[in-house]
């Protein structure tokens, strides 16, 4: 993934693309990949940098969805259990089996979450993670000590996934340019072309230099997640709104408010949704909420009352209660929630996805969730090559192993994401392999690698994407950003001026992370 080659290989191309796609996320990744494999010409175009929205800012959850079942969306779970398990296969030095505890304090809820568990289980069947299993109370406070134990019953076990959705993005990303697809990050869309009516091109944006440049396309895909409804008024001006964009704010704490290695799934929040505190990088992660927002901004904001909800929540189930001042961390992203309608609240509305074609060509993908990237890109091409024309080929991504596929990865080595390319980071320079926080594993080398192999180009994507920094702590992320600035300065060839300008504006960035 080299930036520099992948732009000026763009200009110079003057044949029209198979495909391109708009979008840098988990879907317009996995589509670039499924597209890619089948032989299409690929071009994917990010405005910002990879995962920069909604990707990077999940729970960290590989899930069939508990909830989603217990509001009898019964094809999704079925459809998103059958793709955990297939992401857990294909890239096992990202994704692995995280154990959840669900408390009970009354006497018939052990056996009522234990019913509807044991049919998520068998949802799932050879994709299966583990069986649940109904525990008592003393097992419950042995495998998260930190429960509250007042009026403690006892509890349910059991086994969904886990992920760090960033660095997915990335390794996708390189997946797809092992494929033959072309990315390029801090592009943006700038215009539709169209011939009698039919989507011919676009004009592209170089967002860190301002040039423009026209390309040829058969078919433009729309993978822009909450931004989906701005892309498709651009080929429609009168397009009606498709996309509701809806809030989920996570806070992130020490360990020491989990302990153990378990995570816990509180069933029944005070607005009627489910929160969840999981371990996560020798932190924990604890969310989420679920607020309509009017408008999708590019940076959203954690709101006082979502904060104010978390805290509350957590502590009912939770000995050591945590307060504000025990945030290290809060993110903020946005659900691209495909909704028919506006009456429905936002918790309701299902997390399918929906893929549209406009009248022009442009095919639009709208919902959808981490969990089913795979499927979710598998409909978009299978929609595009009919809409561009293109040869009838079939999606090999089911058996499609994803850059750095270790099976023997080592989960206690914080480089475990990057599959079999560890010992190639760490050659970079025998003295680059130290951490640069004592709170977090950041390396010289890991910069040097995102800079040379993950095309980084900003302080933000080594500090909030390539590395988790920022969402694991951010005011240590601030602390060390100087020195991170620093290396990547050195290995771009960048003046000092660049340097300061990076920092000035990370430092505006990281007080939204701060409480």
């Amino acid at each position: 993934m080299n930036r520099t080659e992948n732009l000026a290989y763009v200009k110079a191309r003057d044949k029209a693309w198979d495909v391109i796609v708009v979008g840098g996320g988990a879907s317009g990744l996995g589509t670039a990949l499924d597209a890619a494999n089948r032989g299409y010409k690929t071009l994917l175009i990010e405005k910002h940098d990879f995962a920069k929205g909604t990707s990077s800012r999940s729970t960290k959850l590989v899930h069939g969805g508990v909830r989603y079942l217990q509001n009898g969306d019964i094809s999704l779970v079925l459809e998103a259990l059958k793709e955990r398990g297939i992401m857990r296969k294909n890239a096992p030095h990202l994704v692995q089996d995280l154990s959840f505890v669900i408390p009970s304090y009354d006497w018939w809820s052990s056996p009522f979450y234990g019913l509807g568990l044991k049919v998520y289980d068998m949802m799932a069947g050879k994709l299966g993670l583990g069986p649940s299993t109904i525990i008592g109370r003393e097992e419950t406070i042995d495998l998260i000590p930190n429960v509250n134990k007042e009026g403690l019953k006892g509890g349910v076990i059991y086994h969904d996934g886990q992920f760090d959705d960033a660095r997915m993005a990335i390794s996708l990303g390189l997946t797809a340019e092992n494929e033959g697809a072309t990315l390029l990050n801090y592009v943006a869309l700038k215009e539709i072309i169209k011939e009698d009516d039919i989507i011919v091109g676009l004009v592209a944006e170089d967002q860190l230099t301002g040039e423009s440049f026209s390309l040829k396309t058969k078919v433009l895909i729309n993978a822009t997640g909450v931004f989906s409804d701005r892309v498709m008024k651009m080929d429609f001006p009168d397009s009606a709104p498709m996309i509701r964009p809806s809030q989920g704010v996570h806070l992130v704490l020490e360990k020491s408010f989990l302990k153990g290695p378990y995570a816990i799934m509180v069933p029944h929040t005070s607005d009627g949704r489910v929160l969840f505190a999981v371990p996560w990088n020798n932190y924990v992660v604890v969310g989420t909420t679920d607020t309509p927002m009017e408008e999708a901004k590019e940076e959203p904001i954690a709101l006082q009352e979502e904060i104010d909800f978390i805290l509350s929540n957590a502590s009912a189930y939770m000995t050591k209660k945590p307060t504000q001042k025990d945030v290290k961390s809060i993110f903020a992203g946005l659900r691209p929630l495909a909704a028919s309608n506006n009456k429905e609240s936002t918790k309701e509305v299902s997390r399918h996805h929906k893929i549209k074609v406009s009248t022009s060509g442009l095919v639009s993908v709208l919902g959808g969730k981490w969990t089913t990237y795979r499927k979710i890109a598998e409909d978009a091409v299978n929609t595009a090559a009919i809409v561009g024309g293109l040869p009838e080929r079939k999606c090999n991504t089911v058996e499609m192993p994803i850059n750095g596929y270790d099976l023997n990865s080592d989960w206690k080595d914080p480089l475990h994401v990057y599959g079999t390319d560890i010992e190639n980071i760490k050659a970079l320079d025998p003295k680059g392999n130290e951490s640069l926080s004592p709170l977090f594993y950041i390396s010289k080398n890991q910069i040097k690698w995102a800079v040379q192999k993950e095309m980084a180009m900003t302080l933000e994507d080594i500090l909030a994407r390539r590395t988790r920094a920022l969402f694991l702590d951010a005011k240590e992320a601030l602390r060390i950003s100087p020195s991170v600035a620093a290396i990547m300065q050195e290995a771009m060839g960048q003046t000092k001026g660049w340097q300061t300008k990076q920092l000035k504006e990370f430092e505006q960035l990281a007080k939204h992370y701060i409480v």
